[in-house]
């Protein structure tokens, strides 16, 4: 088995001895390369590189970068070339070059979610104000502010956050982004992903496919080709209470209007609009024709029917409803399977 390796040419800001951020253009997938082998998870520069490295590093963007002349005067933050070389990326994260090599391998499509080792990411990150003049650590923030001001300038600051905003990295091709404040860098949009100004996509987590998100995807969520994630619907995380469990949702499912779900669901399944279903909820399973029913499908007397969700985790064709008179969370048979409109998602 050919083992691959991941190479990327990118622009490093620097604050004394503390990395800001790396934007990395461009990541190439290689067979291999015996030029780099001594180079494994190694962060080089380009005044390092070999005659025959600098040869293998043909791309889109490879040539232009390392000509690239950095100007560094009065600036806040230096910057420089670097190229990092990993073949293996199920360690844990030991540098600030590392993350961002990995959160940009994410939103590049060059590995899923959970594919790929982030432990140790939120350690690493520094805490940044992102801003109009380029990322500032947080504490150096209203020194930087003081000083724009002094010079006639503005400082804009448009988050305090470890993570920056994906599309100042990279701009997934055939997605839109209505807010490009709500996904952040490592969130892995599938090809005719739509994200509403209401939507939200954490890193690690992400679309698969068209999808149509008007809610909170949340870290370590899957969201399945032709899914739609409706206004307000939220959808438990690694981070958000899930822990270690990862919450998948299947193709053609539809989270209605202020609805979420705390278990995976299979391909085909909807929760109506306003009901969340979390593992311990206890559900009535039922037929077509609301006759309680057993997880086989066979007839069985009332009260005999009810289980907790979680024993429904991962099922495809399901419809959770609650009785609007008895207040009765109803789980059965879903034979309408939703279709995104086309013209929505084809965003070329």
């Amino acid at each position: 088995m050919t083992t691959k390796m991941y190479i990327g040419i990118g622009i490093r800001r620097k604050r004394d001895d503390k990395t800001l951020d790396v934007y990395y253009p461009e990541i190439l997938v290689k067979d291999n390369e015996p030029v780099f082998a001594s180079s494994e998870n190694n962060i080089l520069t380009k005044e390092s590189l070999s005659d025959e490295q600098r040869l293998a590093l043909s791309g889109t963007y490879s040539e232009q970068i390392l000509n690239m002349t950095v100007d560094n005067t009065q600036k806040y933050a230096k910057s420089d070339i670097v190229i990092s070389v990993y073949s293996n990326l199920k360690d844990d994260v030991k540098t600030t070059e590392e993350a961002y090599f990995k959160l940009q391998i994410l939103s590049q499509r060059l590995q899923k979610p959970h594919d790929i080792n982030l432990t140790g990411l939120f350690g690493i990150l520094h805490n940044i104000a992102w801003t109009n003049q380029g990322p500032i650590l947080a504490e150096d923030c209203e020194r930087q502010r003081i000083k724009a001001y002094a010079q006639g300038e503005q400082l804009i600051v448009t988050h305090v956050d470890k993570f920056p905003y994906l599309v100042n990295y990279h701009i997934p091709k055939g997605t839109r982004v209505a807010s490009g404040s709500q996904v952040r860098l490592g969130a892995y949009l599938g090809d005719g992903t739509t994200i509403m100004p209401a939507g939200y996509v954490n890193f690690n987590a992400g679309t698969l496919g068209k999808a149509m998100i008007e809610g909170r995807v949340s870290a370590g969520v899957i969201v399945g080709d032709d899914s739609d994630v409706g206004g307000g619907a939220s959808i438990m995380g690694t981070l958000s209470g899930g822990n270690n469990a990862v919450i998948e949702i299947g193709k053609s499912c539809l989270l209605g209007a202020n609805a979420g779900t705390g278990i995976s669901l299979g391909d085909g399944c909807t929760i109506a609009a306003g009901l969340y279903v979390y593992a311990g909820m206890k559900v009535s399973l039922v037929d077509h024709d609301n006759n309680p029913i057993d997880k086989n499908g066979n007839k069985v007397e009332s009260g005999k029917n009810i289980i907790k969700a979680k024993e429904l985790s991962g099922q495809a064709n399901l419809l959770f409803i609650k009785d609007s008179q008895t207040g009765t969370v109803l789980c059965k048979p879903n034979n309408k399977q939703i279709t995104l409109n086309e013209a929505l998602h084809t965003n070329d």
